[in-house]
């Protein structure tokens, strides 16, 4: 069962898990979330058929009916359940994973995300304990369900001229080629990797990974693109790539939206969300628009309902997936590029760049997520932050989602992966020898004390 996670159930297909596990999931959300009819979509990878046909005879056995979206987005998904009223969703997908990988993402009512702590935990315990599934009375019945008009029309709310840009697209052979060239057709739109293909040919849909973004950095050079754009295998993440073919970090373009929501709709004080891994940069840019910053834990299990609690605009992850509230507090990696694009348009006009911008914003050297294989996952952590707490008292301390320590010229998140023995560690200094410095006074703490092994 080592497919269950904190956010989904995912894992490699045939090996993690399979149809008979794929039917009891199915079986068990009916009655775990009080539902009568489940929506359900699926990407493009070669498995999602066949556990589309084993989830799908699950939920009818339970006596649920099912609504059909066929290939779907999982933004697509999210928006089907809020906009229509379900009471339970499954999206079959493995997001960003290689092409042998599958997997689930189930949410509640109003879109709501179901983890591990909120149902998924669950689930798993009634198939460990083997409990009985068996067949209603009346089986349920499977109905098409075709969303993509209303899906659309609902983004072009948010569509803006863009006839002053040229802009570069990598759609990752992924699901966002159910999308992107209906809301960007135009001559100034370039795009590559066009075609749905779940073998993801060309290379893996996860834009984290610097060698799967080589080709949309090219794609700006050639064309002399103003942005680049690009999109995760579920389409629920989206990157950018600047006018140099720079990557732009995530977190920095949570602090971008404001030139939308703030400058240009002219919200009052709004409730902005960041997660815990964000750059100080962030908080800072935002200073000039009063905006009431949150920070939270890493995660749509986690982002998600606390942006819905704090009645926040909109927020993002260093991940790349951003919410708004305009979208049932969800993410939508459609409609993040649909704003980030109009807000370089608007860039444009007024004579800046979009390098020109990131530049201005970000004044801090970063570590980027390191990876340490750590058994005593805990004890190292606090190790960690005894360490410096005993040199210095930090300016702020949060306790969630692992630690994070700021002081005066830096700062460091470590917390513990959710499903493998790793501490993920980031960290962000005022210049490049001091952290170096912090990075490997850390290394040492784990390695010698704890046997860690660097990844």
């Amino acid at each position: 069962m080592g497919a269950f996670h904190a956010y989904d159930i995912r894992g490699i297909w045939g090996v993690d898990f399979d149809a008979q596990t794929a039917y009891k999931v199915g079986y068990f959300i009916p009655g775990l979330l009080g539902a009568d009819s489940v929506l359900v979509g699926r990407d493009c990878r070669v498995s999602s058929d066949e556990i589309h046909d084993a989830l799908v005879k699950g939920i009818n056995d339970a006596g649920a009916d099912v609504y059909d979206l066929g290939l779907s987005s999982t933004p697509l998904v999210y928006f089907g359940t809020a906009y229509y009223g379900f009471k339970a969703s499954v999206q079959i997908t493995a997001s960003h994973n290689p092409a042998q990988y599958n997997g689930m993402k189930v949410s509640r009512e109003n879109a709501l995300p179901v983890g591990f702590d909120t149902g998924l935990g669950q689930i798993k315990q009634w198939i460990d304990e083997g409990r009985p599934t068996p067949v209603a009375q009346v089986r349920g019945k499977v109905y098409q369900k075709d969303a993509k008009a209303d899906y659309i029309k609902f983004l072009k709310q948010f569509s803006y001229d863009l006839s002053n840009l040229r802009i570069a697209f990598d759609l990752s052979n992924g699901m966002a080629n159910l999308f992107a060239k209906e809301i960007f057709d135009g001559d100034n739109a370039s795009f590559i990797f066009d075609t749905l293909d779940g073998r993801f040919p060309n290379h893996e849909p996860n834009p984290l990974i610097p060698k799967n973004v080589e080709p949309l950095r090219e794609l700006v050079r050639k064309t002399g693109a103003d942005i680049g754009v690009i999109y995760d295998g579920d389409a629920d993440r989206v990157m950018f790539v600047d006018e140099k073919a720079r990557f732009v970090s995530p977190d920095l373009v949570v602090a971008l939206l404001a030139i939308y929501f703030v400058g240009e709709r002219g919200a009052k004080a709004p409730r902005v969300l960041q997660e815990i891994r964000s750059s100080k940069s962030v908080g800072e840019y935002l200073e000039q628009f009063d905006v009431d910053l949150h920070t939270w834990r890493v995660g749509r299990a986690f982002a998600a309902p606390k942006l819905r609690e704090i009645d926040g605009l909109w927020g993002g992850e260093l991940a790349g997936h951003y919410y708004f509230k305009d979208f049932f507090y969800s993410d939508s990696g459609m409609l993040a590029s649909m704003l980030v694009l109009h807000i370089v348009s608007i860039l444009k006009k007024e004579g800046k760049t979009l390098s020109s911008v990131i530049d201005a914003m970000s004044h801090y050297r970063n570590s980027g997520e390191i990876n340490f294989r750590v058994e005593d996952k805990a004890g190292a952590m606090q190790a960690v932050c005894e360490h410096f707490k005993a040199q210095a008292r930090p300016l702020k301390e949060m306790d969630f989602d692992g630690f994070r320590l700021e002081y005066e010229k830096w700062w460091f998140n470590i917390r513990p992966s959710n499903t493998e023995p790793y501490l993920r560690f980031i960290c962000e200094a005022t210049d490049d020898e001091l952290l170096k410095e912090k990075i490997e006074e850390v290394t040492g703490i784990l390695v010698s004390r704890f046997g860690a092994e660097r990844s």
